[in-house]
């Protein structure tokens, strides 16, 4: 279900993602106008999707694996606990262990994309071509290098998009509206339309999933720059992830941990907010509890 949406909305976004791994890969100081004008007049229109297919192919497995994960490690806690309604706790706990499942299990293809957007990346002959050279001149383990800020970022991020998302969606379906709104779909039942069955409805799903995907983002961000640099360093240069959350520091202070927020929250907040929407949908069209 969850990768219904990926590759179109990836597609459609990639240009935002390109923007944000210049800030974090690179190191690129202009303005955010100034970069999007120097792409444009060096690489053309195709340099904004450079490295996108590497990504779709990353991202679906990715999403598929944490949206399934999220509601596996609920329902587990949930019938652990014995509790009627998931607590917020054990919300936050199935959304950091759904993370840490995803990004073990897809991070290779992350390291690929990484290099492939780095500067020389173009010479490596696309995602096999990178993938080869990667294992030939660094070994099979490279491609699990930063794993753990990797961790350290998609645990508390996973655990903050999918916990408040769950927050938000519970406090509404205990409101006086949303209390209202389910007694409406129950006595409708089958005469609604899918749209008109979900629960938030289409709206206020793409509204929760938007503030869900921006704070999970703002929370972590500096992870995902530490992560990125340490994708980037080859054998002989290799630091611990202190060492080069320290070096990056001394080089651009603490506003380089945030390199690019601004167009990495531009990219998730429609990411975040159609992910949800895709998930909620295909949920009640494939009629899945």
């Amino acid at each position: 279900m969850a990768r219904v949406d990926n590759s179109c909305l990836k597609t459609v976004v990639a240009p935002l993602e390109r923007l944000k791994l210049e800030y974090i890969v690179r190191g690129e100081q202009k303005h955010l106008l100034e970069l999007i004008k120097t792409i444009a007049v060096t690489q053309g229109l195709r340099g904004f999707w450079k490295g996108n297919l590497v990504n779709i192919l990353r991202t679906a497995p990715f999403k598929a694996v944490n949206f399934c994960a999220f509601d596996t490690y609920r329902k587990q806690l949930l019938r652990l606990s014995g509790n009627e309604e998931t607590t917020n706790v054990e919300r936050f706990v199935a959304g950091a262990a759904a993370g840490v499942t995803a990004t073990v299990m897809c991070l290779p293809l992350d390291t690929v994309r990484t290099k492939l957007v780095a500067r020389g990346g173009e010479a490596l002959g696309g995602v096999v071509g990178a993938f080869q050279h990667v294992i030939r001149t660094e070994g099979f383990f490279s491609l699990y290098k930063g794993l753990v800020p990797s961790i350290l970022s998609m645990a508390p991020a996973a655990a903050v998009f999918y916990g408040v998302y769950d927050i938000l969606k519970s406090a509404y379906l205990h409101s006086p509206e949303g209390r209202k709104r389910i007694l409406y779909m129950k006595q409708q039942g089958a005469e609604l339309n899918a749209f008109d069955q979900l629960e938030l409805g289409p709206v206020r799903t793409l509204l929760h999933g938007a503030i869900a995907g921006a704070c999970a983002e703002a929370a972590t961000y500096p992870f995902e720059v530490i992560r990125r640099q340490l994708q980037l360093q080859g054998r002989a240069s290799k630091l611990s992830s202190l060492a080069t959350c320290a070096k990056i520091i001394e080089h651009g202070g603490v506003p380089a941990l945030y390199a690019g927020l601004i167009p990495s929250l531009l990219q998730v907040l429609p990411s975040a907010s159609i992910s949800y929407f895709v998930y909620e949908f295909m949920k009640i069209v494939l009629k899945v509890e």
